[in-house]
């Protein structure tokens, strides 16, 4: 995946104080959605007083239910891989659910950074502004993060994984302050796909798996200050298209597609700055 260096946040966008005093304040997740009912608490996210939810009180109750089934791992509670685990499932929460970057509790918004495949590396606001989807997947053959808005992104996944994507720490290698871990990222293809060119595929049911490894950087409250992800985003959009939903639609050849895909570190020479 490369992070695309055109991509840039607005600076006035979801993060501001008057767009906040607009939406409810945030309510703790229920027992549901932080996996308690299930007998494993998972995640544990309390919003910071003040904030609010960007759409509303997020609801795992699904994915929970991918992630407890078809899961690989079941970590010790206590052990190291359940803590990371549990660090970065709350981190998604804030990332996708908290739009003020000043209200962030798991990230330092003075210092937060995020680069995949050694991309140029975007700060808290650009992530707020467009989302994780965006610049985790980027542009590839089947998907261009510069073409979509938060709100897009999210409809596009949710749209292909009805039921969920969950996701796992399946090793960790070194602890804090530098996290290194391999993680999986799975769900079932059951839904539909739109993809850049507007073309529509219907999922097959198939499970998912996407396997990569992050390097996350963290203080001695465990507060995210930086994440180094590396995978291969063809992988994640390239299964999401194995069939049309109208048929007499031909597909675009991987010679004719958008030249700005591509799956690995900075275009820029090494002379990215921060986004």
């Amino acid at each position: 995946m490369q992070l695309n260096c055109s991509i840039s946040g607005s600076g006035s966008g979801a993060g501001d104080d008057k767009f906040e005093s607009r939406l409810p304040m945030a309510e703790p997740l229920s027992a549901e959605s932080q996996g308690s009912t299930q007998g494993e608490l998972i995640r544990d996210y309390e919003p910071a007083q003040g904030s609010s939810w960007r759409f509303g009180k997020p609801d795992y109750a699904k994915v929970n239910k991918t992630y407890f089934k078809h899961r690989t791992m079941a970590h010790q509670e206590g052990s190291l891989e359940a803590l990371v685990q549990k660090v970065l499932k709350n981190w998604q929460v804030e990332a996708d659910n908290i739009a003020d970057v000043h209200k962030w509790k798991t990230m330092d918004s003075t210092k937060f950074k995020l680069a995949v495949n050694g991309g140029c590396p975007c700060n808290a606001q650009l992530l707020s502004d467009v989302g994780a989807p965006n610049i985790l997947v980027s542009e590839t053959l089947d998907y261009s993060g510069s073409s979509n808005s938060f709100e897009a992104s999210q409809k596009i996944f949710s749209d292909a994984f009805p039921d969920g994507f969950a996701w796992e720490v399946l090793e960790v290698y070194a602890g804090p302050p530098n996290l290194l871990f391999k993680w999986r990222h799975f769900g079932k293809f059951s839904g539909t796909y739109q993809d850049k060119h507007g073309k529509k595929h219907k999922g097959n049911g198939e499970m998912l798996n996407l396997i990569g490894m992050c390097l996350a950087k963290v203080n001695e409250k465990l507060i995210i200050e930086s994440l180094d992800v590396y995978y291969n985003p063809e992988e994640m959009t390239r299964p999401l298209t194995t069939s049309l939903v109208d048929a007499s639609q031909r597909a675009i050849q991987e010679d004719v597609a958008d030249s700005k895909m591509g799956i690995g570190g900075c275009k820029s020479g090494g002379n990215c700055e921060i986004m």
